[in-house]
């Protein structure tokens, strides 16, 4: 896998991922940037999203390794980090889809929180259930001022089966995580400072990720 440098106040690139429709991959420094990306712009976690995310973060996760890449940064676009899984990609699964569908998610969350080198999230946006996941697996969350938490699926008669009422409660507490789950709340982003959900706000938190990935590196075990 290839990169190409993101030029300072240029566009973000997309390079060496032919017809992908799922996210972009550029370098800044020594951090991957992984954009998710979607037409509707709200970047849901369907099934070929995450198995291409997963690919590319086991592809990651061996530069990793040899060094080559000190950090990576996972964000989405202005309104949305993601909206979470595609309700209408779920509601046609059978039972067995379903199960398959809760471990391809599980690996993918897995694989971010195993990943060499710190992860951290730069959300801008809605990040909203498997969004909210995904932004949990990573080691570190950096929220703009407009970013809005919330897993809702108490609302929709679901729950998720990613790892986030696993580790919510051992970031916020579970009493915190249990009024999240339960009562579907939404949680904007000086809130989900406040309780220890994101590490920090900041009109940029790309280049806020950047600018702390060497202090996280050192911190990272």
């Amino acid at each position: 896998m290839k990169f190409s440098p993101l030029r300072r106040g240029g566009a973000e690139k997309i390079i060496n991922l032919p017809n992908n429709q799922h996210f972009t991959l550029s370098r800044e420094q020594d951090c991957a940037v992984i954009q998710l990306v979607s037409a509707d712009d709200t970047n849901k976690l369907g099934i070929a999203r995450i198995r291409a995310l997963h690919r590319t973060v086991q592809e990651l996760s061996a530069k990793a390794e040899s060094g080559s890449l000190k950090c990576l940064i996972i964000t989405g676009n202005d309104k949305f980090f993601s909206a979470g899984a595609d309700l209408n990609e779920i509601s046609a699964l059978t039972a067995a889809q379903a199960f398959e569908f809760s471990r391809t998610g599980q690996a993918l969350m897995q694989a971010i929180e195993q990943f060499p080198v710190p992860v951290i999230a730069a959300i801008r946006g809605y990040c909203m259930g498997g969004g909210m996941d995904l932004a949990l697996a990573c080691d570190y969350r950096i929220a703009a001022p407009n970013a809005v938490f919330g897993h809702r699926g108490a609302s929709l008669g679901v729950m998720t089966g990613w790892g986030g009422t696993q580790r919510l409660p051992r970031l916020i507490g579970k009493a915190r995580a249990m009024q999240m789950f339960l009562l579907a709340e939404m949680v904007k982003a000086e809130e989900a400072l406040k309780i220890g959900l994101v590490d920090a706000i900041s009109d940029d938190p790309i280049k806020q990720a950047v600018r702390c990935f060497p202090s996280a590196a050192r911190n990272h075990q």
